[in-house]
């Protein structure tokens, strides 16, 4: 019976304090105790939500300056993925902007994608990006 109450309680069947009263009924009761409330503690541990975040939010940055690189960090660092456009900066600039964006990246096992003329698509792990689009690419070169 206390294998059936556990495999009912891992799929999601039955709440685990239901199984306590349950073998408590059973039990025979050598001693008539007075009850104490304890607090009873819901396992929960093994329950994982499907729905993670509910509101993914993604954020446009186009940086004017090679200061603005650390707001593009802390986004990626709160788990948002990020377009970042640097068609309005330098060249030698875009290059540090994207030399330090790449290294925010692989600290957080994220990705970094070309999805047009500089411009980029940084997700941290928590995203995953599928195909590419560099027919396109080829095409505008």
């Amino acid at each position: 019976m206390g294998v059936m109450n556990k495999f009912m309680n891992f799929l999601g069947l039955q709440d685990e304090e239901e199984i306590v009263e349950r073998e408590r009924i059973v039990e025979p009761q050598e001693e008539i105790e007075t009850p104490v409330q304890e607090p009873r503690k819901s396992n929960k541990g093994n329950i994982v939500s499907i729905h993670s975040q509910k509101n993914v939010r993604v954020i446009l940055h186009e940086p004017r300056s090679y200061e603005e690189t650390q707001e593009i960090a802390d986004h990626l660092r709160s788990r948002r993925p990020v377009v970042v456009n640097l068609q309005r900066i330098r060249s030698d600039q875009a290059t540090r902007i994207v030399d330090f964006i790449s290294g925010t990246v692989y600290a957080l096992n994220g990705s970094i994608s070309k999805i047009g003329p500089n411009i980029f698509l940084c997700t941290p792990d928590t995203v995953e990006i599928h195909g590419s689009i560099s027919e396109i690419l080829n095409h505008e070169g």
